[in-house]
């Protein structure tokens, strides 16, 4: 395993690319181009293991991570297993099972407490022979020629690194977009989440009516607030994660402490309050306040942005590492052709293929917090092939044009919304 903390020189090291950090898309990058021979090195702020969200995989995801050659690590870590998704509200209880999709590929993948996901992930690139920097962090970037770096280590020692190509895969960090003052505001309103670890201590023989398959993720819809929604993600070693997400006027004073307001929450959503009767918090309760974000451009023929560095939209289906691999990979596509001397265009080869999963996913948050897919989830009578086509978007698949409701989202959810609500 490579991990180079050594002070290097005065004089800018070389790489054909530098990836900014060491999270599910920068260890995707690092491992697809090393597998190209490539020289790649990873600059990544923390330390691992560090604690993230987005403990929700898609089973579009092993996709990628089966070209990456980091699939088999995953399989064998044990991890828990994951093949759908629950809905709940009011009473009704529904769910889609990722094995039942229009799409072809994985139908099943893992839920996962990110700090070993991510170290895991970057730990099998490292024995690849990946080169990644821990504790260091990116300070400045010049793109006057080839794309400069100034970094800095963990004993606060400068110096800089060059290559042929950046890759910003710093996830809410956002170091490109905040030094190169690309952000824009997210179409998306402002929300906040709420969130931590219990020792879930689920007891479901207690209480029949409540059953619980760990084997998915629970979303629920706040009774009497559809704005308000909860996750529900069980982890392997009898942990879940949980958390509440609205807009912050709806969840109340979020400076002080926030686990009575996640307390509150739960308490007033009846299937929730009766599985987590007996939960114990077992870590502080964290907030994540306006996390939609937006960028001006996501490549130039210097550099591109992976996954949350470029857009977030919304937790609700889980897409966040899923689009942070499937940008990992469509970038990759594209900078082994550009360093192999082919002339790329970075709009029409990333930029656009990539926007065609994020627009899709965007049609389903949107209609989400609207209430019209709420609507369509939890119809009593839905058409098994419209289903299916559903069901393939939540497990990831938003790029597959050959299914209808990607290829033609806006349109054919609003016929389906009308269907329901006829």
């Amino acid at each position: 395993m490579q991990s180079a903390q050594q002070v290097p020189s005065r004089s800018p090291q070389h790489f054909d690319v530098a990836i900014i950090g060491a999270g599910p898309s920068g260890s995707v990058a690092a491992s697809l181009l090393h597998q190209q021979g490539k020289q790649v090195i990873v600059i990544e702020k923390q330390h691992f293991p560090r604690f993230s969200i987005g403990e929700s995989l898609l089973p579009c995801c092993m996709n990628v991570l089966e070209q990456a050659n980091l699939i088999e690590a995953v399989n064998q870590a044990g991890f828990q297993f994951k093949n759908g998704a629950a809905f709940n509200s009011q009473g009704r209880y529904t769910e889609f099972d990722f094995t039942d999709k229009f799409s072809v590929g994985h139908g099943t993948t893992f839920q996962v407490e990110r700090g070993s996901f991510d170290k895991l992930l970057a730990d099998t690139a490292a024995e690849q022979g990946v080169n990644i920097r821990y504790g260091h962090s990116v300070e400045q970037i010049d793109l006057q020629g080839d794309p400069l770096l100034d970094v800095v280590d963990e004993h606060g020692q400068p110096y800089q690194i060059q290559a042929e190509y950046i890759l910003d895969a710093s996830g809410f960090g956002r170091v490109l977009p905040r030094l190169l003052d690309l952000e824009i505001p997210s179409s998306l309103p402002t929300r906040s989440a709420v969130f931590t670890h219990i020792e879930d201590n689920i007891d479901t023989l207690s209480d029949p009516e409540f059953e619980f398959d760990r084997d998915k993720i629970l979303i629920s819809v706040h009774p009497e607030n559809k704005d308000i929604w909860y996750w529900l993600i069980p982890f392997s070693n009898g942990r879940c994660s949980v958390g509440v997400v609205g807009e912050p006027h709806l969840l109340g004073d979020l400076n002080g402490d926030l686990q009575p307001i996640l307390q509150r929450f739960i308490n007033e959503e009846p299937r929730l309050k009766q599985l987590l009767s007996k939960a114990k918090f077992v870590r502080e309760c964290a907030l994540l306040q306006g996390y939609s974000a937006n960028v001006k451009t996501l490549a130039s023929d210097k550099f591109a942005l992976l996954g949350n560095a470029g857009e977030f939209l919304d937790p609700v289906f889980s897409s966040g590492v899923t689009i942070a691999m499937q940008s990992a990979a469509l970038a990759s596509q594209c900078l082994l052709k550009q360093l192999d001397g082919e002339k790329v265009d970075w709009q029409q080869q990333y930029a656009q293929p990539l926007m065609v999963g994020v627009d899709t996913f965007r049609t389903y948050v949107e209609a989400w917090y609207d209430g019209r897919f709420q609507d369509v989830i939890f119809y009593p009578d839905a058409d098994p092939k419209i289903k299916q086509m559903i069901c393939s978007i939540l497990a990831g698949y938003a790029w597959d044009e050959s299914n209808p409701f990607v290829a033609d989202s806006e349109r054919r959810l609003k016929l389906v919304v009308e269907l329901c609500r006829a």
